[in-house]
């Protein structure tokens, strides 16, 4: 079955054969901005107490992994979904085009660097899903990658999204919570945000002319996503798209899975024994007495 991110369901995941076509970029959205700014600003809090909650209890990590095409809204989502969260229980991680030592070295090995440890939140901007992406969009990059030889490219692709599940699959058996978001902007939102950066100064900043180029490849990276949410969306580490047209229901909606996820756990603060309450006391009296 195939689950739309749709408003009316937007916190189911993906589940079977992934298509592009068949999903909503820009949803109609019942509500004013300002009440979706409201709805978010209450999810954030919550999310620090399940985050504080979580530090504590130690048991469990969440990791979040974002992709998107350019321009989608990653960095303003994670700016806007974390921002309620104490930096000390919060890891933040860019990946772009590798470095030499990370050649030197497995696709998965400067993710796995960064994974968070437990009592955590990791989030990936970017991630090994780039191994499947732009790596698949882009083949001559396997030449690059020192790799000792390979066979037909589809033998590579399924062998990485082989690995990418193994990984998944040991890491939420140890206790790592893991959500993937797909940002999905339409391609002619894509293009307004694009003449934004163009025609506003303040984001120059923002704007690569590999931009362009890539959005040439479009329909390329559609099928790769397709065929990456397709292969790796699984009930411990699913996959959600999420319509990035209306950035507010964007932020809302991550805000509102992440949230939904922690509460599901059985998260509590360490329960204090007898024994240690018993030393507590003895503590309070040194403290009391001058």
């Amino acid at each position: 079955m195939l689950y739309q991110a749709i408003p009316s369901h937007f916190l189911t995941p993906f589940d079977g054969s992934f298509k592009y076509k068949d999903c909503v970029t820009a949803p109609q959205i019942t509500g004013k901005k300002k009440k979706l700014k409201s709805k978010l600003k209450k999810e954030i809090a919550k999310l620090s107490e399940l985050q504080r909650v979580m530090y504590a209890d130690n048991r469990y990590s969440l990791l979040l992994i974002f992709q998107a095409m350019d321009a989608a809204g990653k960095d303003s989502t994670i700016r806007s979904v974390m921002s309620g969260i104490n930096p000390a229980g919060c890891q933040v991680f860019s990946f772009k085009q590798p470095s030499s030592e990370e050649l030197d070295h497995d696709f998965l090995w400067r993710t796995n660097k960064r994974l968070p440890e437990r009592g955590r939140i990791g989030v990936f901007n970017r991630s090994y899903y780039e191994e499947v992406l732009v790596v698949r969009v882009h083949p001559s990059i396997l030449e690059s990658q020192q790799l000792p030889g390979h066979g037909p490219l589809a033998d590579v692709w399924e062998e990485r999204y082989e690995s990418i599940l193994d990984l998944e699959n040991h890491l939420a058996r140890n206790g790592t919570i893991i959500l993937k978001f797909w940002l999905n902007v339409s391609k002619e939102e894509q293009k307004n945000r694009f003449l934004s950066r163009l025609n506003e100064p303040e984001k120059h900043w923002k704007f690569s002319a590999g931009d362009i180029r890539e959005r040439g490849l479009w329909d390329d990276y559609m099928q790769a996503y397709e065929q990456a949410i397709s292969q790796t969306s699984r009930s411990w580490a699913p996959w959600y798209a999420i319509p990035a047209d209306n950035k507010p229901y964007m932020r809302h909606a991550v805000a509102k899975i992440i949230r939904q996820s922690l509460k599901s756990l059985d998260l509590k603060y360490p329960i204090v024994n007898k024994e240690e309450k018993d030393k507590f006391n003895e503590m309070k009296k040194i403290l009391k007495n001058p």
